[in-house]
C-alpha cells in the first residue's frame, strides 16, 4: 500500500505543479475556451491542462517502475507500456482541439487509434461474464472490437460531463478510487496477481485528478480540455479492461453470480454513461447529429433547478460516490441487504439534495400566502 500511495503523490504533486505552468503556455498559444451559448463559464478560460495531466500521469508511472514492489507490474503485465502510447496518440490529437478545434470526425479517429494502440498490445476484454448465460469467451476479432468500442464510449462520456468546473475531474477520481479499492481486495484477499495493472493504473488516474482538482474547482483558472477529459477517460477504460476482461469471473463473486465484476465499471460510471445515452437520443430525435452540442446535460440540468454550480458538482459527486461505494462494498462483502439498505437511504439523500431548490422555493412560497 505504501508504494501506492507514494505513486498518488506523485502523480497529484507532479499534475498540481505543471498545471500553472500549463495554463501560461495554453494562453500564449490561444488555446482558449471561448463563452459560448451552451457554457456555464462567462469569461474565456485557458484550456490545454491535460498537458500537466499527461506529464503527472508519466512521471507516476517512471516513478512506480522504480519501487521494489510495483517494478514487477511493469515487468510481467504490458499495461503500463501500452497506456503511455495510447496516452500519447489521444494526448496529442486532444491538444490539437484545445488548439484548433477539431471536427468530430477527427477526434473519433484519434480515439479508436488510441484505443487500438493499447488493445492490440494484449489490453483487451478476453471473456464477458453474462447473466443467466455464465462466461463468454470472446474471439480476437470480437475482443479488439468490443474492447476499441467500450474505450471509445468511456472517453466519450467523461468528455459529455466535462461541463462543470470541476465536475469531470471529481467523477473520474471517485470512479478511480472505486475501481482501486475492488482491484485491492482482489490482489489482497483474493490474492490475484492479474488485479495489480487495474489497482496501478486506478491509482494514477485518481492522483492526476487529485492534483487537477485545486486549479480547476468553481471558479476554475484552467480547464482540463480534450486533452485531459479524453487522457483521463481512456484510463479509466483502460483501468475497467484490465480490471473486468483479464481477471477470470469464474474465480470470483460467486455468492453473487459472475457478472458483477462486468457491472461495476457502469455503476461507478452511471452518471457520464447516463448522460452520453440521453444525449443521444435527444439530439437523435431532434433530428441532430449525436455529437452536436447543447445545453441539457444532467449539470446544466441541474444548474436550471436553481443550485449553484460548486453544489450542483457536489451533488454529482455525492451519486457516483454512493453508486461506486454500494457496488464495490457488495462485491467484496457478505451482507447484500446491509449494502442495498445503505445505498437506498443514500439515494433518498441525493434525491433531497436535488429538489432541496424546488423545496425552498414551495416553503417561500407557502410563508409569502396571506393569513
Amino acid at each position: 500500500m505504501r508504494e501506492y500511495l507514494i505513486t498518488l503523490l506523485v502523480a497529484a504533486a507532479v499534475t498540481y505543479l505543471a498545471t500553472p505552468i500549463a495554463r501560461r503556455v495554453a494562453v500564449r498559444v490561444g488555446a482558449m475556451t471561448k463563452v459560448r451559448d451552451r457554457d456555464v463559464h462567462t469569461i474565456p478560460t485557458p484550456r490545454l491542462g491535460g498537458a500537466a495531466m499527461f506529464l503527472g500521469m508519466a512521471a507516476a508511472f517512471l516513478v512506480a517502475s522504480r519501487l521494489p514492489t510495483l517494478q514487477a507490474v511493469n515487468h510481467k503485465f504490458s499495461e503500463p507500456k501500452a497506456l503511455l502510447m495510447g496516452a500519447g496518440v489521444v494526448f496529442v490529437i486532444g491538444a490539437l482541439d484545445d488548439r484548433f478545434s477539431l471536427d468530430a470526425v477527427t477526434k473519433l479517429a484519434g480515439q479508436i487509434l488510441a484505443a487500438a494502440v493499447i488493445v492490440l498490445q494484449g489490453v483487451q476484454l478476453l471473456w464477458l461474464p453474462i447473466p443467466a448465460f455464465g462466461t463468454l469467451i470472446l474471439g480476437q476479432d470480437w475482443s479488439v472490437i468490443l474492447t476499441v468500442t467500450f474505450m471509445v464510449l468511456v472517453i466519450n462520456a467523461v468528455n459529455f460531463i466535462d461541463g462543470l468546473d470541476g465536475l469531470a475531474a471529481g467523477v473520474v477520481g471517485i470512479a478511480a478510487l472505486a475501481f482501486f479499492a475492488l482491484a485491492y481486495h482482489l490482489t489482497v484477499q483474493e490474492h490475484i496477481s492479474v488485479a495489480l495493472p487495474a489497482m496501478l493504473i486506478a491509482v494514477v488516474v485518481a492522483g492526476v485528478c487529485l492534483g487537477f482538482l485545486p486549479h480547476n474547482f468553481h471558479p476554475a483558472r484552467v480547464f482540463m480540455g480534450d486533452s485531459g477529459s479524453m487522457l483521463i477517460g481512456l484510463l479509466l477504460a483502460a483501468s475497467t479492461v484490465s480490471l473486468t476482461g483479464q481477471v477470470n469471473p469464474n474465480d470470483l463473486y460467486q455468492q453473487y453470480g459472475a457478472f458483477l465484476p462486468l457491472l461495476l465499471p457502469f455503476a461507478v460510471l452511471a452518471i457520464p454513461f447516463a448522460d452520453l445515452l440521453l444525449a443521444v437520443v435527444r439530439r437523435t430525435r431532434a433530428g441532430r447529429a449525436p455529437w452536436s452540442p447543447d445545453k441539457q446535460h444532467l449539470h446544466h440540468r441541474l444548474l436550471e433547478l436553481g443550485h449553484s454550480q460548486r453544489r450542483a458538482v457536489l451533488i454529482m459527486y455525492f451519486c457516483s460516490a454512493v453508486l461506486g461505494a454500494g457496488m464495490v462494498g457488495l462485491s467484496i462483502t457478505q451482507g447484500p441487504l446491509i449494502v442495498a439498505s445503505i445505498g437506498g437511504s443514500l439515494a433518498v439523500v441525493a434525491l433531497l439534495l436535488v429538489s432541496l431548490p424546488r423545496l425552498n422555493a414551495i416553503y417561500r412560497a407557502r410563508r409569502a400566502r396571506p393569513t
